[in-house]
């Protein structure tokens, strides 16, 4: 989509090898090429730092350091709870509550923490708390103002870049283990029979000053829930957790929630280079569904509460249902594997996918539900005033209510939902620029861009770091086919979760073209003699291609394939 651009310099000898800046002045009518100015230098092409700041600034991600006005409104280090805050109208002492987060390795930004406590009559009470952001974060103020205008936390490989101050991102809204912390807190009352939430009691919200006895990654969490020597009253919290999840997960999927895939790649970074060591899928465990399922459940709760107190201009997030011809490229594939996939509902398409299954090949109904995945739209922030009742509807969740409520500290969205929720449990009078549905769906619309740019330069990211990884080897792989071309085949190489094109030779045998046969219906595609079908294994090697102009990219090829 970028021209290439003419400008004019003396510099040329130290711009050759620089990743540069420029602004287009002008476009003659009769020239090829618009003219314009350089501005600056990046870096060193193919540099890491160079080709981040390049992905930056083609997503429109800001990463300048905050403006003084917006440190003025952070308060002084070291913080703690003071007498203060634990008076406050319907604050809540919890500290003395057993609470402890679960999140993957090296958080340091903790927005949410759990708790399930037995109760005296055998249920349970299980609670989510998060990070009581609002309470620092005042509507116009500078510091709102720009974590407005940000959006969200953009995560890339090597670092990230803040919607916050580092100092309320990291410490003083951060719910670290072993020190008090404000926040706003949802408990709900367990059956023990069930182990589901008792939907005769209301759920409830409360501000909180807690005390996390313990901060955990995903693998800490799981490795003291499977060991039965280990039963003290964090470990025991988390079993009951557990418990109630899968109740919770079983419940969704009844109801007809998609379980759908998407690779999520890890990079192990050399501490002092930042170069990738090491790359691969990233593995998920019981306790990351574990903490997703009561996420949901909070953000379910707080949508319910907002639309019941604000049926006009609560902050929604709605995942609108597919239309039927973007499931086309799933039901291709699928039956050409000799599947029927129904896809007139959330709840059909979610039962096909399940019973897609190969006994002899476990990876086949993750690369099925990988190529569902693909056929939705995004889920985005709307205003309630925007929808009527099943257009406000969550699709992948299935869900008719849905909200984020969970992760205030890194979505500015979560931000607005608790100014709301606050409002709606009568903590607060709602602030004047949330009473206007118009207003909050122009919120929800900068949210929407902030929240789709952030995401296309993590995923730049992953690429560039992946580039970087294979610049010094090459790698002999075991990959399947993901789509087939009229051209060649796109990969997919589950071991490094990377996608990619395979383009099939052009040369010639003798004086004979090379023959390629694609067949769309049995999704399968012929050449010299080798037919390769959809979601087929093969061996592939993976390696950096050097492009004229000093650019390279992920270069795929086949080593070997049985035909079929």
């Amino acid at each position: 989509r970028f021209p290439k651009i003419r400008i004019q310099t003396r510099q040329l000898d130290t711009l050759l090898d620089q990743r540069i800046v420029v602004v287009i002045d002008d476009w003659p009518v009769d020239s090829m090429y618009p003219e314009g100015h350089y501005v600056k230098s990046l870096g060193l092409l193919g540099s890491v730092d160079a080709e981040t700041q390049a992905l930056l600034l083609e997503n429109d991600v800001d990463d300048r350091p905050f403006a003084p006005a917006v440190y003025a409104c952070v308060p002084a280090l070291p913080w703690k709870v003071s007498p203060d805050h634990l008076a406050e109208p319907g604050r809540v002492d919890l500290r003395d509550l057993v609470v402890c987060s679960v999140d993957p390795p090296g958080c340091k930004d903790i927005d949410d923490a759990l708790s399930a406590r037995l109760m005296d009559d055998g249920r349970i009470e299980i609670g989510v708390h998060i990070a009581d952001v609002t309470s620092f974060l005042k509507p116009d103020t500078p510091m709102d103002e720009e974590a407005a205008r940000r959006g969200t936390t953009t995560y890339l490989v090597q670092r990230r870049l803040d919607m916050l101050p580092g100092a309320l991102t990291t410490d003083i809204c951060s719910l670290v283990g072993g020190q008090e912390r404000l926040a706003f807190s949802a408990f709900w009352i367990v059956d023990p029979n069930t182990m589901l939430p008792d939907e005769t009691i209301k759920p409830r919200f409360h501000k909180s000053v807690i005390k996390s006895s313990a901060a955990l990654t995903y693998e800490q969490a799981q490795i003291r829930i499977d060991d039965d020597s280990m039963n003290d009253e964090v470990t025991l919290s988390l079993r009951r957790l557990r418990d109630v999840a899968r109740q919770l997960r079983q419940r969704r999927m009844d109801n007809g929630a998609l379980t759908l895939a998407s690779p999520e790649v890890r990079f192990e970074l050399d501490q002092q280079s930042s170069d990738p060591l090491d790359v691969g899928m990233y593995v998920s465990r019981e306790t990351n569904k574990m903490v997703e399922e009561m996420m949901l459940l909070a953000n379910v709760s707080t949508a319910e509460r907002i639309l019941e107190a604000y049926p006009a201009a609560a902050m929604l997030r709605r995942h609108p249902i597919p239309d039927q011809k973007m499931f086309e490229p799933l039901l291709k594939a699928a039956n050409a594997c000799g599947f029927d996939i129904d896809v007139q509902s959330n709840r059909t398409l979610a039962t096909s996918l399940d019973a897609a299954v190969r006994p002899e090949d476990d990876y086949f109904n993750t690369l099925l539900r990988l190529q569902a995945t693909r056929c939705m739209s995004q889920a985005v922030y709307c205003s309630s005033g925007q929808y009527a009742g099943p257009e406000r509807m969550h699709y992948g969740l299935a869900m008719p209510l849905y909200t984020h409520f969970t992760s205030p500290i890194r979505r500015y969205a979560d931000v607005i939902v608790h100014r709301l929720l606050s409002a709606a449990i009568g903590l607060c009078p709602r602030h004047p620029s949330l009473e206007d549905s118009d207003h909050v769906k122009s919120i929800a619309d900068v949210c929407n861009v902030r929240h789709r740019n952030s995401q296309q330069a993590g995923r730049a990211s992953v690429e560039l770091h992946t580039l970087v990884f294979f610049r010094t080897r090459k790698e002999i792989v075991e990959a399947r086919v993901f789509k087939v071309r009229s051209n060649g085949l796109v990969v997919f190489v589950p071991k490094f979760g990377i996608e990619g094109p395979v383009l099939f030779d052009d040369d010639t045998d003798g004086n004979e073209p090379t023959a390629t046969v694609l067949d769309e219906d049995a999704m399968t595609v012929t050449n010299r003699g080798r037919t390769w079908k959809v979601f087929d294994k093969l061996t592939v090697c993976v390696e950096v291609e050097q492009l004229p102009a000093r650019r390279s990219r992920l270069k795929i090829s086949i080593i070997d394939a049985a035909a079929k």
